[in-house]
């Protein structure tokens, strides 16, 4: 076959995606390299990356770009090293060796003991955003920003969900901007499934079937492979980090080996560790069977057998899957836990926040129900009597936020204040210190949502006091400061929950709405398209931009925002009612009077609209109808003088048709 330029032509569009699909092997292998060659004599620099989640775990692509490129991003950019620590380490676990998180969080230092906080799944495609910044900032600063990358992403069907997510990221993103091509090789017969993943890539997916021999299976001798397993657990200890980086090929080598026992704990581990980052659907790839693996291999180890169960139904709440959640809860880890008093007490909270909590419609009675019961079982459990003050805590913070889902939210921050008073009371001052932060942060939540502003900032000031690093806290201190009109306080907490975070897109559409208010129309739609472009579905986003368009008096690109906006939520019948307005200052009356019609087909309680139609209709030479919309006008008009202003339009109309000159004023 021809050999296929990756390397685009001076104009020509660099996002180019090829999809291979061939039997993995030998052949398909050297077909990518000849390819990479090709581009490489052509001026690229090229890639080739191994994106197997069973050879290199959640990030195996990912991780073997960055530790190619770390060297030279460290020698020539440090400070991009040192900003993006957190997710280089996470993606590349031996750059600890070289890196220190610059600000860590109390859920990042606690134990796991005291890790009450588990991060929401997105932080991991923080992660993968934070990466893509780093990578688009050092090339751009490179010498040679603009040279042809070609990565080739073998194995590509057989990825990891984080390790996936940033090759389609990566393309949207920064395709273009970094001059990039991608080869991504599946089995076969996986090609459409894959295809589907590309589908928004601007310049398309091309894809090529290749007809090449499979290779044969790899034998190695049990022996031979517990030999090369032993050797990693020697040199390794009994250093976690180490034992992440190898984890892939020690559970390969013991299954080889004949060795169920090993499997089984670095499954565990994998399950544990990931779990614990957030990485929810890569920790399930290794809790895959593991239960049943479990009872059959290691059927007396109930602890075990216990945690595997508690870690993957914390991995299925934090996907949001309730009904999992609730067929696990409610069969093996309800037998599980009934001999033992602690674990069933535990396991009825986590039931009390599926039912109350996360269940659409939350069913409040039966999740205080299940924390009375859980509340009920730790006064059977034999536990160190700090543990008994943590857990009871612990369960009745649970009942706080059904008290606050209740609206009794006196009761809900009452029952905070005392749990906090008792951790003050009977434990020293190093121990649940994050407990401790989030029973204060929850009490600042409740005085949020009743409009207490003054009590609120109070105790979001305590909790950064206790977990100075923690991004959520600034941001949301931050809407409550721009619901008080306190916009230099706003801005800077947004701008500090950025420092302190791989970016997210909430915190940037936040500091666009505050822009926006201060008046600073262009920094707000640098920072809408900030969100947008982490995020390019998000509605408000595209709504805020907008309407800052067009306060700039940038009709035409505000009308493109409406657009969008309204191919996501049709119902939203104030971006008809902007549309339409735009429409009729650019001259396309039939346009703004189809979007006015939808928008009081929508809203039609509203008075401006009819006015705003009013108008348009007798630009339209249609007086009477007209007419019609200002009497509406007049009915809805809230206020005396609005009446008065609608009926004076009205009279004018009214005497321009008796004389026969009806004009549009």
């Amino acid at each position: 076959m021809a050999a296929i330029n990756l390397v685009p032509e001076t104009g020509a569009s660099p996002r180019q995606v090829l999809l291979l699909e061939a039997p993995a092997g030998f052949a398909r292998k050297r077909w990518i390299e000849d390819r990479l060659r090709h581009a490489a004599r052509s001026g690229a620099r090229t890639f080739y990356l191994s994106c197997r989640f069973d050879e290199g775990g959640p990030w195996a692509g990912v991780s073997g770009l960055f530790a190619e490129l770390f060297p030279e991003i460290q020698e020539s950019r440090p400070d991009l090293a040192k900003h993006h620590s957190l997710e280089l380490v996470y993606a590349v676990p031996q750059l600890r060796k070289y890196l220190t998180v610059s600000n860590p969080t109390l859920t990042d230092l606690s134990s796991d003991l005291e890790r009450v906080r588990s991060y929401p799944a997105d932080r991991a495609f923080r992660t993968v955003h934070g990466l893509i910044d780093l990578l688009d900032q050092w090339k751009t600063s490179s010498r040679n920003p603009d040279a042809p990358w070609v990565i080739a992403c073998d194995g590509y069907d057989e990825a990891g969900a984080m390790n996936s997510r940033f090759f389609r990221e990566l393309v949207r993103r920064r395709g273009e901007s970094l001059n990039l091509s991608l080869i991504v090789a599946v089995d076969k017969g996986k090609a459409d499934k894959v295809l589907q993943q590309f589908r928004s890539n601007p310049a398309g997916v091309s894809t090529i079937v290749l007809d090449v021999p499979a290779d044969a299976p790899v034998t190695i001798a049990s022996s031979a492979a517990a030999a090369i397993a032993s050797k990693i657990e020697e040199q390794m200890g009994e250093d976690r980090i180490e034992a992440q980086i190898h984890l892939s090929e020690l559970i390969r080598m013991w299954g080889l080996a004949g060795r169920p026992d090993k499997v089984l704990y670095y499954r565990w581990f994998g399950l544990d560790a990931y779990n614990t980052l957030g990485l929810y659907a890569d920790a399930l790839r290794y809790a895959d069977g593991l239960l049943e693996f479990a009872f059959e291999h290691a059927p007396d180890n109930k602890y075990m057998q216990w945690s595997i169960t508690v870690k993957i139904l914390n991995a299925y709440i934090g996907l949001q899957d309730v009904d999992a959640t609730l067929k696990l809860a409610e069969g093996a880890a309800l037998k599980l836990a009934e001999p033992v008093p602690a674990w069933r007490s535990y396991l009825f909270y986590m039931l009390a926040m599926l039912y109350a909590r996360y269940q659409k419609p939350r069913n409040l009675s039966k999740g205080e129900d299940y924390l009375d019961r859980g509340l009920a079982a730790l006064e059977e459990a034999e536990l160190p009597e700090d543990d008994i003050h943590f857990h009871s805590v612990f369960n009745r913070n649970g009942l706080a936020m059904v008290r606050n889902f209740q609206g009794r939210h006196l009761e809900a921050i009452e029952l905070c204040r005392t749990g906090l008073e008792r951790l003050n009371t009977h434990l020293s001052a190093d121990k649940h210190r994050l407990h401790r932060s989030v029973l204060v942060y929850n009490i600042g939540q409740v005085y949020m949502a009743i409009g207490d502003h003054d009590e609120a900032l109070k105790h979001y000031a305590n909790a950064i006091a206790m977990d100075p690093n923690y991004s959520e806290y600034y941001n949301e201190r931050g809407s409550i400061f721009l619901q008080m009109g306190r916009l230099e306080d706003a801005l800077a907490n947004y701008l500090k929950a950025i420092e302190l975070s791989p970016p997210y897109f909430e915190v940037f559409t936040n500091l666009g709405q505050c822009y926006r208010r201060m008046g600073r129309l262009n920094e707000a739609i640098e920072s809408y398209s900030r969100a947008l472009d982490l995020e390019p579905n998000h509605v408000l986003a595209l709504l805020g931009r907008a309407k800052a368009y067009e306060e700039l008096g940038n009709g035409e690109k505000a009308i493109a925002d409406y657009t969008l906006v309204l191919g996501h939520d049709p119902g939203l019948w104030e971006a008809f009612a902007s549309r339409g307005v735009l429409h009729y200052e650019s001259g396309n009356l039939h346009a703004s009077l189809a979007d006015l019609d939808r928008a009081i087909e929508l809203k039609p309680d509203r008075c401006e609209l009819y006015e705003n139609r009013a108008t348009v209709l007798l630009d339209l030479c249609r007086a009477a109808d007209a007419a019609h919309d200002l009497k509406t006008a007049i009915g809805l008009a809230s206020s005396e003088p609005d009446k008065a202003a609608i009926a004076v339009r009205l009279q004018a109309l009214q005497q321009s048709e008796e004389s026969g000159k009806v004009s549009a004023f």
